[in-house]
């Protein structure tokens, strides 16, 4: 009996959006009378840190302080329409609405700007700090908040605007079956390295080695918690999760979380982490979705290495230590 050591490599690559009836979400923006900006949205926040990155691309399509944006996902009832926080799509979807809701309600805010300080809207600029000014004439400006009062009060006019994001449904070819599914792609490739012991079956997942392709990064410090989170959920479906353990039996199924097996903190590995930056052609500020594949790809690459390790095929997961003694009885068998 002993402890063997082994590698593992997966490459993956995850679409961004759908294919149906043109993937829409929508983006309402409108100035308070702080100088807050509110984008509405039906896209939840699963804890992805959507709100923050959303509020990212607003406050710079704009031209404002990340402060003054608020980002308010209602209800499908109240809030603009939107396909569903799913298929990685909704920073991609929502960020374009956005940009588009957030360009129309600049226009209008840059024209009471004008008239405030006596000049044209093609003169006026934003410089990320809460004014509006002059090009060329950075003493002639106007606070955000002066602004808003001004157009609610003295103009009436409404800072707002409206975005879509909608890409047609091109359908499938019947001849062919050619399609456009997805609006773009990300990538990556992991390398797992792992400890099993024979004698018991357990298995250690000691470094995970990842490089992500996602397009342009909007905040990374969001993305490194969202790869180095994914990774721990990829650990966990590799080693330990089933709600099945053996379907189509339904015996032995957990009844709560005091019997589904969960990675914790001694679980997890070194990490290392790469990101490269190719932004796609029609995501906001070249961003692709990702949020689901760092879940996807250490899982091959952690069963890959415990088949390097023992010389064995397993093709299933969760590779628990049952699933472990039963293939090396199995490759015992055929020796």
């Amino acid at each position: 009996m002993a402890k063997l050591k082994g590698t593992g490599i997966s490459s993956v690559n995850y679409p961004t959006g759908m294919n149906l009836g043109g993937d829409p979400t929508q983006a309402l923006i409108h100035m308070t009378t702080t100088g807050t900006f509110v984008i509405s949205l039906a896209s939840c926040d699963l804890g992805q840190g959507l709100k923050t990155v959303l509020a990212q691309i607003g406050a710079e399509t704009l031209g404002v302080p990340f402060e003054n944006v608020l980002i308010d996902t209602g209800d499908t009832d109240t809030g603009p329409h939107c396909m569903g926080t799913f298929a990685s799509r909704t920073t991609h979807r929502a960020g374009n609405a956005i940009i588009m809701a957030a360009q129309e309600a600049r226009k209008t805010m840059l024209e009471i700007a004008a008239d405030e300080l006596e000049a044209r809207p093609e003169d006026m600029e934003t410089d990320g700090q809460g004014f509006v000014r002059v090009k060329g004439s950075p003493d002639r400006k106007i606070h955000l908040v002066n602004l808003a009062l001004a157009g609610h009060f003295k103009y009436g006019k409404t800072v707002a605007g409206r975005g879509i994001f909608f890409k047609p449904n091109l359908g499938i070819d019947p001849e062919t079956g050619k399609m456009d599914p997805d609006s773009t792609e990300a990538h990556a490739c992991v390398m797992a390295e792992v400890e099993v012991d024979t004698e018991t079956g357990e298995v250690k997942v000691l470094k995970l080695q990842s490089v992500y392709e996602i397009g342009r990064q909007v905040n990374p410090k969001l993305v490194e918690g969202q790869i180095k989170g994914g990774s721990v959920m990829g650990l966990g479906h590799a080693l330990y999760e089933s709600t099945e353990p053996y379907y189509p039996s339904p015996e032995h199924r957990p009844g709560g979380f005091f019997e589904y097996i969960l990675p914790l903190a001694p679980d997890v590995p070194e990490m290392e982490i790469r990101v490269l930056e190719y932004p796609s052609a029609d995501g906001p500020y070249g961003v692709k979705g990702f949020g689901e594949m760092t879940a996807n790809a250490p899982i091959p690459a952690i069963v890959n290495a415990i088949n390097n390790a023992l010389g064995t095929e397993i093709s299933t997961h969760p590779v628990t230590p049952e699933i472990v003694l039963q293939a090396l009885d199995a490759k015992q068998s055929k020796s």
